[in-house]
């Protein structure tokens, strides 16, 4: 069997041999004879998914020359898969790795389905998702920022390997079949289990036969095969030490103790540290990289000693006027913790994007409104505070590693830190991610479904523009750092302690995902946006909120998902107020589909006025019961049409990106 460093943590060179992603070791001798020639052509997303099946690091780009057939010029190899991608191309020719690696995509097609039931939930989970390509040409960056590049893209493998032990993933690595189908499924998704909307219900469904349970590590597994694990542990007397984000949980005979991450993966995190540095040093002679050579090395120190704070401090002096690079490396959300507690570790690589200072320019000077318009709302609970935080930095992809890389989709936003003095006090940084779902495949199949979904009225003020989104994504992150957040404490407690973790995420969003629409109507006083712009943001906020609906509410094991609770949240309490209207006669905007949304744009700032000021009162007065009893109508209850919105969406394959990346 591979280490496991070699399956979960592949970038462009590893310790698995050494091996770049453009060698030239051809793929084990397991392909299928020669296609006959009378094989039928395969279209751009089945060949893609296919190669995902045979878990190939192969993409079809595009069919520039419309003959239906792969061309040279429109393949590429892909990062982080179980094994380092062969040359595809040689000059303008395939090599013999791809015609070997296009027989087996073709002999796939042909393949009868397996007649064991697992194998058969393991193509339908994979056969479920366009593939969806995030290509980084680097090959013109000077020498030491290709240096840097490349230190940082180890560090990206080792990071994948110790969220890989993290989340269980390394735990069951010896249980893994040598199909590539399971293969490629536990790649993936970080582990055996099917995570796709129409399989993570289905128990067999699992990259391992039996399915096996997957325990994460910062917890013991013993404690985790208990009901209600984590509310015993947020009740104990203990919980605030225990369930610090930095840490394991670990049993001492009959106690639980919490041990530091250093301790505990001390063995991997030092040689994250020493790739750091040596990433600092690539760069270091760089007079306009002095904060981003600051930030690697206050980075690698924590990762040697587990105090977080001064990397922050480091990273909040960065910004998209300091440096021409996002890093963010460490351990920073918690969805992926089924107690939402711990902290998973990742790392964010990508360039800046410039267009964000002309949004950094209109929008600062609005903070101190923002926040006094939130506490507008709610007087009698909430005093505005100071604030003062990064407006959002626009940033493109280059490559997503540990908690970053979601089998489905990717984060197109995020507000750091989460603890500490640098979020307490507003310092922390926002970004906005602008190369993702912009590409011509993923724009048609998202205008589709909302054609499925709307009338054609509110189609109307539909748009493939990125704007609308960007503008959401943007209030999204501002808002997160407004109002009470996750250090707020309402007679001493923090929202952890008073909703629990999975309520208390659940509600962050929502405060966030609400001032996505709340503030909208600012941008249009002050002469931003103007009123088409507006719509067409309430519009895309509308399909995005459906869009997650579609993927339900909870997890195979019960736990809150968050954007799709918020989503339904908000979806419901518009439709309660009259803003948005649900006719199961209506005809959709596509003229096919019966049963549609309607926007009453009269009444939706109002009605967004409203939520907002509920979000606001349940989160500043500690209100749990409140909090409950959203999630009970909204979420577990029949307002919002939930089995049409995901009958719909379902139609179309979810986006699952994959990563592509040019050095030399």
């Amino acid at each position: 069997m591979r280490s496991m460093r070699c399956l979960a943590a592949l970038a462009l060179t590893l310790a698995c041999g050494g091996r770049a992603a453009h060698d030239t070791t051809t793929l084990p001798q397991r392909a299928a004879s020669a296609a006959p020639a009378a094989t039928p052509r395969l279209d751009r997303l089945r060949f893609n998914q296919l190669a995902l099946r045979l878990d190939l690091p192969l993409y079809w780009i595009a069919d520039s020359d419309g003959d239906g057939e792969p061309d040279p010029s429109e393949v590429t190899a892909l990062s982080f898969y179980s094994e380092p991608a062969p040359r595809w191309v040689e000059g303008d020719a395939f090599t013999p790795a791809f015609q070997e690696a296009l027989n087996r995509i073709r002999a796939e097609a042909r393949a009868p389905e397996p007649a064991d039931p697992r194998l058969r939930l393991v193509r339908q989970e994979l056969d479920s998702v366009a593939p969806t390509l995030l290509a980084s040409d680097l090959r013109g960056l000077p020498e030491p920022h290709k240096r840097f590049a490349r230190h940082m893209l180890q560090v990206g493998a080792l990071i994948d390997a110790l969220y890989a032990r993290q989340v269980g993933m390394t735990a069951l690595a010896s249980r893994l079949p040598d199909d590539p189908a399971s293969r490629s499924l536990f790649r993936r998704n970080w582990g055996p289990r099917c995570k796709a909307p129409s399989t993570e219900n289905e128990p067999a469904c699992s990259a391992i036969e039996g399915a096996p349970a997957q325990p994460v590590d910062v917890y013991p597994a013993e404690l985790q095969g208990q009901d209600e694990f984590c509310v015993a542990l947020e009740q104990r007397p203990d919980a605030e030490g225990l369930l610090g984000p930095f840490t394991v949980v670990r049993s001492h005979g009959d106690e639980l103790v919490a041990v530091p991450y250093t301790d505990v993966y001390a063995d991997q995190m030092r040689p994250i540290a020493q790739e750091l540095e040596a990433a600092a040093d690539a760069v270091a002679d760089d007079p306009s990289e002095g904060a981003l050579v600051a930030y690697l090395r206050a980075a690698a120190k924590a990762f040697r000693d587990n105090a977080w704070e001064p990397a922050d401090e480091a990273w909040s002096r960065m910004n998209a006027r300091n440096s021409k690079w996002y890093v963010r490396v460490g351990p920073d959300e918690v969805y992926w913790d089924p107690c939402s507690h711990k902290a998973g570790f990742h790392l964010t690589l990508a360039r800046i994007d410039e267009g964000s200072l002309t949004w950094q320019d209109r929008l600062n000077p609005l903070q101190r409104d923002m926040e006094a318009a939130l506490a507008r709302l709610v007087p009698d609970v909430y005093a505005p505070r100071e604030v003062s935080f990064h407006m959002p930095d626009f940033i493109a992809i280059v490559a997503n590693f540990g908690d970053d890389r979601d089998p489905f989709g990717a984060t197109i936003g995020q507000s750091l830190p989460n603890w500490g003095p640098v979020a307490e006090e507003g310092r922390g940084r926002t970004v906005a991610m602008t190369n993702l779902y912009t590409d011509p495949d993923s724009l048609a199949r998202r205008r589709g479904t909302a054609a499925s979904l709307l009338s054609a009225e509110a189609m109307d003020l539909y748009t493939d523009d990125s704007q609308p989104g960007l503008v959401g994504t943007i209030l999204h992150e501002a808002t997160h750092n407004l109002g009470p957040a996750s250090e707020y404490r309402v007679g001493g407690k923090t929202d952890e302690e008073i909703f629990g973790g999975g309520m208390a995420s659940m509600l962050e969003e929502l405060k966030a995902q609400s001032g996505a629409l709340y503030f909208l109507k600012l941008l249009r006083e002050r002469g931003i946006l103007d009123d088409r712009q507006v719509q067409q943001s309430y519009v895309d906020s509308l399909v995005w909120a459906l869009g997650h609906i579609s993927r339900g509410m909870y997890t195979p094991s019960g736990w809150r998902k968050p954007y799709s609770q918020l989503a339904a949240i908000q979806v419901g309490y518009l439709m309660d107020a009259g803003a948005l209207s649900f006719d199961p006669e209506r005809e959709a905007a596509n003229g096919e589909d019966r049963g549609a949304f309607a926007i009453d744009v009269e009444r939706l700032p109002a009605a967004i006025d409203e939520m907002m000021r509920e979000v606001m009162r349940i989160k500043a007065a500690g209100d749990a019961d409140a909090a409950e009893a959203l999630a009970r109508r909204y979420v577990d209850g029949d307002v919002v049409p939930m089995a049409l919105i995901t009958e719909r969406f379902r139609r179309q394959p979810q986006a699952s990106f994959v990563f592509a990346i040019r050095l030399d």
